[in-house]
């Protein structure tokens, strides 16, 4: 049976969804949430289908794909397809589409207009979906595009007026428009850089088909164009997963952005990024790569260790938790640039497991600031195991899980990033220097996640707490984490089944089929 029709219809069920609500303004909040919800429930269970059917052929090839045109007159085709480096991503974008407008049945944003912005939640859906089964460079970048121009509305004019950013010198009505401001501005300084980088592989090779240029590895490119490529394709990419120093857009747009907006954030679009690095700079560009590898991984942990630091100091916990993505990040690109098997498996893993382990701490760290009316550690105080045990226990899952414990879904991914680096012959003498620094990363994340632990967990609640009667976590809380708490832990206990997706794909993205040099 044909089913390649399974992924045009996982990219356009939600951006179909998204056309439909807008068309109807006078659709409650509550019901355009629900309808939302049943949109990316449709998404997920199209998503399934595909991983499903993906899976049965086996995971070593492009084993879904569907092809047509697109653009006749200029010889573009929508190229399509899913391979085990895709199905986990789709499947994690259409779940968080899911818990996302389900969290909206209840919660809704202080600016109201629920129906618009899961309008935007459900484009964002969409066009993540064509990013990661994009085979085509045009396509890529055009799906790539249509999931941030949501993304800056979600931040612009859902973000929270009363948040204020930048040690208070900034705050109210400005410090929004300076996060979506700074987020437009980054955003598209990286696409016009990667944009180039697109423009001068095609002009080189003459096809813009990913598959084609994959099985060239190179070829017909001399190292120099490769590496002037590659500069632009990663730097414009980083930005997006984010890289020090390019990162500073990220913090402010968490701590403004609502729930819905942080966990999009985290799970849907950094991964763009470092999937855009996997699928196209490594494989495309291998000779460029090499010479970038060394940049990229030195990059990539000194943001390991700033933003350890960072969340060392840092008072509010939002703002924590999006540092601590720098941080998380970080190892992904340090994975990609050792340009091993290894590495790039686990750039792959930790790519999942951030995604997971992320959405699950921002909708703990909501439901805190919605009882609190802030995310300050000294406002929402000590005694959090007696006050609110359920959520307590959540946020504790979520920082054992963010620091990397064994078990857990993260400890995998940062393992074999630092083992891919270790071993990596393309980051030269810096290879085991940079490993022992991501090692060092940890142990910050174990003191920072540890203290927000000590501050919270335990001790005599603060006095104006004392007499209020907070809502633990509610059923709808509990529905909408979880399925992130299962991941976490099923990850962690059952790393296999994702490591033999993306095993045989890596293979064939890296030169000489991974073979450390």
């Amino acid at each position: 049976m044909n089913v390649s029709w399974l992924l045009p219809a996982t990219a356009l069920v939600p951006l179909a969804g998204a056309l439909l609500l807008l068309l109807l303004p006078r659709v409650e909040d509550v019901l355009a949430a629900r309808l939302g919800a049943l949109i990316g429930g449709v998404t997920l269970l199209l998503a399934a289908w595909a991983s499903f059917v993906t899976w049965n052929r086996g995971f070593g090839r492009m084993q879904l794909e569907v092809r047509t045109d697109w653009v006749p007159a200029l010889g573009l085709k929508a190229h399509l397809g899913m391979d085990g480096i895709s199905a986990p991503l789709v499947l994690l974008t259409a779940l968080l589409a899911v818990l996302v407008c389900v969290h909206l049945i209840r919660v809704q944003p202080e600016h109201g207009q629920v129906r618009l912005l899961v309008v935007c939640v459900l484009a964002v859906t969409g066009g993540a979906v064509a990013t990661f089964t994009a085979l085509d460079l045009l396509l890529f970048f055009v799906a790539f595009e249509t999931v941030l121009i949501p993304m800056w509305f979600v931040i612009g004019v859902w973000g929270d007026p009363h948040q204020q950013e930048r040690s208070d010198r900034l705050g109210g009505e400005a410090a929004r428009k300076d996060a979506a401001s700074r987020f437009v501005l980054y955003t598209a300084a990286g696409s016009a850089l990667m944009l180039l980088g697109i423009i001068l592989v095609i002009a080189r090779t003459g096809t813009s088909d990913l598959t084609e240029l994959i099985a060239r590895g190179g070829a017909g490119m001399p190292a120099a164009t490769q590496t002037v490529a590659a500069v632009l394709i990663v730097i414009g990419l980083a930005v997006k997963a984010p890289i020090w120093p390019l990162h500073t857009w990220l913090p402010p747009a968490h701590t403004i952005a609502p729930t819905a907006g942080s966990v999009l954030l985290a799970g849907v679009l950094l991964k763009l990024g470092t999937y855009g690095l996997v699928r196209v700079a490594v494989p495309v560009l291998p000779a460029g790569m090499e010479n970038v590898a060394p940049w990229l991984g030195g990059f990539a942990v000194v943001g390991i260790i700033w933003a350890g630091l960072a969340c060392l100091v840092e008072r509010d916990l939002k703002r924590l938790v999006a540092f601590s993505s720098v941080a998380h990040m970080g190892f992904v690109l340090l994975g990609v640039a050792s340009m091993t098997t290894t590495g790039l498996q686990g750039a792959l893993y930790a790519n999942i497991a951030h995604g997971v382990v992320s959405a699950l701490l921002f909708f703990v760290v909501g439901a805190l600031k919605d009882r609190h009316h802030s995310a300050d550690l000294s406002v929402l105080g000590p005694g959090l195991r007696d006050r609110l045990p359920r959520l307590g226990w959540l946020l504790t899952l979520g920082a054992v899980a963010g620091l990397g414990l064994p078990g857990l879904a993260v400890f995998w991914g940062e393992l074999l990033a630092i083992a891919g680096a270790w071993q990596s012959g393309a980051l030269g003498v810096l290879n085991r220097p940079f490993a022992v620094l991501a090692a060092l990363g940890t142990a910050l994340a174990a003191a920072y996640w540890l203290r927000v632990l000590r501050v919270l967990w335990r001790g005599t609640p603060d006095p104006r707490w004392a007499e209020a009667t907070f809502t633990d976590a509610t059923p709808h809380e509990s529905v909408t984490t979880m399925p992130l708490v299962l991941a976490t832990v099923g990850l962690g206990l059952v790393p296999g089944p994702l490591l033999a997706a993306t095993a045989g794909v890596v293979r064939l993205l890296l030169p000489g089929g991974g073979v450390v040099p």
